[in-house]
């Protein structure tokens, strides 16, 4: 689905605080912040995380899955995947 991490980059490219999102997505605004303060996949209703989702796409902002491609191009951002250093590797 979306995790938090997710949620906030996405608000914060759409430019909108919590409050915003909240009236957008027509959930509470202490709903938005719990989403937000969660550890890794946000948990919730599925109606509620829907509307949420459904706001930020409206605002412009593509929400991008793990080991999924851009449809629709553009600019965006994604983390990359944490590599652990090479125990082996001589030190710089």
């Amino acid at each position: 689905m979306i995790t938090a991490a997710q949620m906030r980059a996405a608000r914060a490219l759409a430019g909108i605080d919590q409050k915003t999102l909240a009236e957008r997505a027509g959930v509470s605004l202490p709903t938005i912040q719990r989403m937000e303060a969660s550890d890794g996949v946000v948990r919730g209703v599925v109606d509620t995380l829907m509307k949420v989702i459904q706001a930020l796409d409206e605002a412009g902002v593509e929400l991008i899955g793990e080991n999924q491609t851009s449809e629709r191009g553009g600019r965006g951002v994604r983390l990359k995947p944490v590599v652990p250093p090479d125990p082996k590797a001589e030190p710089a």
